[in-house]
């Protein structure tokens, strides 16, 4: 989750008295979910910062608005890329700033999609608006023993700023991050925004990051960076063959924090490690956060899908006017 420029806000947005909110999480990576599908809500930072709030508010990573496409100017765009794209999901961070993605949020948007009745998983796979472009979620089955509904979210094509200089040496940055001796190489990834992957020793040094402040990262990203922590953690054998890696990861999205799991982080986090390991390397990736486990993998389009679970948890009605006294 990162930030993007600021849209216009509509003319005949309004400020209701009391504001209906979902809460939701996708492994504890929690927002706050509007249905806004007319677009009249009047959204403004300072009402953001409110919601997430974790003291005063309702308490979250962002909020996600669904609206209609049509009612946004950036959905012109994913409308001509692809006219089934009717709903889009607004995500802000929780300091109130504007993103492009969020991988947990789209599985979270779908899921509530399909408790508004704007989605039936059943009938297909559902078409999402985002600033980072058009997504594409389809409901899959969840693995033995967790009871969670799962969503697999196309992300779209990914790519190394740093081209084949940044593969060839590994690294195309270096990140400096309190608790950690020295600052660290690391790997730009674009997964419609921008990261900065950094491999640790062990599950020692990543437990010793201090991730309550933003790690420094050189050369300064015109528009800022998440970081990921990784721990590289070797590799296995599916009963069907399937080669599958694992890594355990922290993250710090920048205009929240660390948080409990990031999805763009954790797809980031997966294409770096295979980076790292060349030729023969796993498809498919196993990313453990703190908020649980997403499974990465590296689709034949040169995209990347990210798989997990999504939780709707609380239904609350807002006392606008007591949130933002």
């Amino acid at each position: 989750m990162t930030d993007a420029s600021t849209s216009p806000d509509r003319l005949d947005a309004v400020r209701p008295a009391v504001l209906h909110v979902t809460k939701g999480h996708g492994t504890q990576n929690d927002f706050v979910l509007v249905d806004d599908r007319s677009g009249a809500l009047d959204l403004t930072p300072d009402l953001v910062r409110a919601l997430t709030d974790r003291h005063a508010g309702i308490g979250g990573d962002g909020v996600i608005r669904v609206v209609a496409s049509t009612e946004l100017p950036e959905g012109a765009a994913v409308l001509a890329a692809d006219p089934a794209a009717r709903w889009f999901m607004d995500y802000r961070n929780a300091d109130g700033s504007i993103a492009e993605m969020c991988g947990n949020g789209a599985r979270v948007f779908a899921a509530y999609l399909d408790r508004l009745g704007l989605w039936d998983p059943a009938g297909g796979e559902l078409v999402v608006g985002t600033r980072a472009g058009v997504r594409r979620v389809r409901q899959v089955s969840a693995p033995a023993g967790q009871d969670a509904a799962w969503f697999a979210v196309d992300m779209g094509a990914w790519h190394l700023p740093g081209g084949e200089a940044a593969v060839t040496a590994g690294f195309d940055a270096e990140v400096t991050v309190r608790g950690l001796a020295d600052a660290r190489p690391a790997l730009g990834v674009d997964v419609g925004n921008p990261h900065a992957v950094l491999a640790l020793a062990g599950l020692a040094e990543l437990a010793a990051a201090d991730l309550t402040h933003a790690p420094e990262v050189m050369p300064t990203p015109p528009h800022g960076a998440n970081v990921e922590l990784v721990v590289p953690l070797g590799e296995s054998t599916e009963p069907d063959g399937t080669l599958v890696g694992q890594v355990r990861m922290r993250v710090h999205e920048r205009g929240v924090g660390e948080t409990r799991s990031c999805g763009t982080g954790a797809c980031a986090a997966a294409l770096a490690v295979r980076t790292w390991a060349g030729v023969g390397a796993p498809d498919v990736w196993l990313v453990a956060v703190p908020g649980g486990t997403v499974r990465v993998s590296m689709l034949g389009d040169g995209h990347v899908e990210l798989a997990g679970p999504a939780v709707l948890v609380a239904e609350v009605d807002v006392d606008v006017r007591a949130l933002t006294a």
